[in-house]
């Protein structure tokens, strides 16, 4: 307690025996006593308090730091379809038709299939 080994308690005790004299010491005693407990409440209460507050805080920065993470994953998969988007499909022929060098492909909405003409005969 406070670093003070027996015999210094012994000797402040012996001195203020006499200093206050044996009537005053156990009042002071008991004050001292309830002064001690009243500390260790309101040091408690204001640890508990800190220890609240952080805690607060730190729920915070988790909810923030997993809604950037929502809205991170939310523009990745935004950004995948858009890019899925613009890529030809196979149901686009004028797309995904390849036409060698001296060909020439008629490619309408009426025919189904494009037909290519050589044009190197």
């Amino acid at each position: 307690m406070f670093g003070i080994g027996s015999t210094e308690l012994i000797v402040i005790l012996v001195v203020a025996l006499l200093v206050l004299g044996p009537r005053k010491l156990p009042e002071i005693a008991k004050t001292l006593g309830k002064a001690m407990g009243e500390f260790r409440r309101m040091s408690s209460d204001f640890q508990r308090t800190i220890d609240t507050e952080l805690d607060r805080e730190e729920k915070q920065k988790r909810r923030e730091e997993e809604a950037k993470r929502q809205a991170l994953k939310k523009q990745q998969e935004e950004e995948a379809l858009a890019k899925a988007a613009s890529k030809p499909t196979a149901a686009d022929p004028a797309a995904t038709l390849s036409v060698s060098a001296g060909s020439t492909v008629d490619v309408s909405a009426s025919s189904p299939a494009p037909a290519a003409k050589d044009t190197q005969a």
